[in-house]
């Protein structure tokens, strides 16, 4: 079958430059890849009570496949976002079938034209995307720096209506936060909207894990919280947290709400399941904190803390400048039996590749202490 040849070339370049994604089924490696935090994709109580509560509601007869607005609405969406609403300390909790989608709906729906956008330059593809197809102007800013920040507040906020203030509470490449308390006090010092993507503090952060904002008391501040399950909860789906104004306004003019069909009643109360269940696994949460701690000092004693970015998160990046070097020491961890993946540009800036390691509450401290290890062999 005849192929673009603009298409053809992309693929060459890609492959010219080690950086052509293939998909690979997974092996039976110690997992130091997935974002399965502490292990609720794997959890057979989560599993079990799942398929009770379908049976015992009833809800697998009262399920239809539509839009939410037609068909695909069913009650145990009214009772899961009641849930996490509570979980989190807010008004309204709105359920989307992503952490992408999430952030697609929210970005190009609720900014307007004349309003202004500031993100952070590390901010996630499906931030960014969102963004482009939003009406209103945006920048980025240097990454976690507000004093960059507030000379772009400062510089445009006579000409912009309203102005959106962007960031992660842990990022995905480099696992690290911003300070939240310092910029919550720079939103409201210039009445900006400040949002903020928890994907990677969910399950992480907090005594029953409820992410970075809620923490530190910051849940009344934040305009909206983007919570995605498909990491700490180890399921499908994503929640916009806010006020119910902002719920209302995002069933009305959030597309990727609006033009989609709904979670399946199964999917849905597997998030409620996972939710219920983050109450009883404080020890689980413990647990993945102290090997966090535990790695941390391991790559102190090994002499290989120069090669990370600095972090306190479930994610630990080690940089190894080049395609060609990560995918080769990715490749021993393969063959020593140990799942580290390779993160390549153009997905990080050439010159920043990196092996990200995620740390997960099921990980030993004898496997941590192997891994770091093997990786001070390959590099020193």
């Amino acid at each position: 079958m005849k192929f673009p040849k603009n298409l053809s070339n992309k693929l060459d370049t890609r492959s010219q430059n080690n950086s052509l994604r293939k998909l690979s089924l997974p092996k039976n490696q110690i997992d130091f890849a997935s974002n399965d935090y502490i292990g609720f994709s794997k959890s057979e109580t989560i599993f079990k009570n799942t398929h009770s509560y379908l049976i015992t509601n009833n809800s697998i007869q009262n399920g239809a496949t539509g839009s939410r607005l037609l068909s695909g609405n069913h009650t145990i969406y009214q009772e899961a976002e009641k849930y996490i609403a509570k979980f989190h300390q807010a008004e309204s909790a709105l359920i989307f079938n992503s952490g992408y989608d999430a952030n697609v709906g929210f970005f190009s729906s609720v900014p307007q034209k004349g309003d202004l956008i500031l993100f952070d330059e590390l901010s996630h593809a499906s931030i960014r995307d969102g963004i482009q197809l939003s009406n209103a102007k945006s920048y980025k800013f240097k990454h976690n720096d507000f004093e960059d920040l507030e000379q772009l507040v400062q510089r445009f906020k006579s000409e912009s209506n309203e102005i959106y203030i962007v960031t992660e509470s842990v990022f995905s490449m480099d696992g690290d936060c911003p300070d939240l308390a310092e910029l919550a006090i720079l939103s409201e010092k210039h009445n900006c909207h400040l949002v903020v993507d928890e994907a990677h503090a969910l399950g992480v952060f907090g005594n029953n894990g409820h992410g970075l904002v809620q923490t530190l008391h910051l849940q009344e501040i934040v305009f909206a919280r983007i919570m995605t399950f498909g990491k700490g909860l180890g399921c499908h789906g994503a929640a916009i947290i806010g006020s119910q104004k902002l719920s209302d306004y995002l069933v009305n003019f959030a597309r990727s709400f609006i033009y989609t069909t709904g979670l399946s009643p199964h999917s849905v109360a597997t998030i409620l399941v996972a939710y219920q269940h983050l109450e009883t696994e404080k020890n689980t949460i413990d647990i993945l904190r102290e090997n966090i701690i535990h790695f941390n000092q391991e790559k102190q004693l090994l002499g290989l803390k120069p090669l990370f970015v600095r972090s306190k998160s479930a994610i630990q990046s080690a940089i190894i400048p080049g395609n060609k070097n990560v995918k080769l020491i990715a490749n021993q961890f393969q063959e020593k039996g140990f799942d580290v993946k390779a993160i390549l540009s153009p997905t990080v800036p050439e010159g920043q590749e990196r092996l990200r390691f995620c740390l997960h509450s099921y990980n030993s401290k004898t496997e941590i202490s192997e891994v770091l290890k093997r990786l001070a062999s390959f590099v020193f």
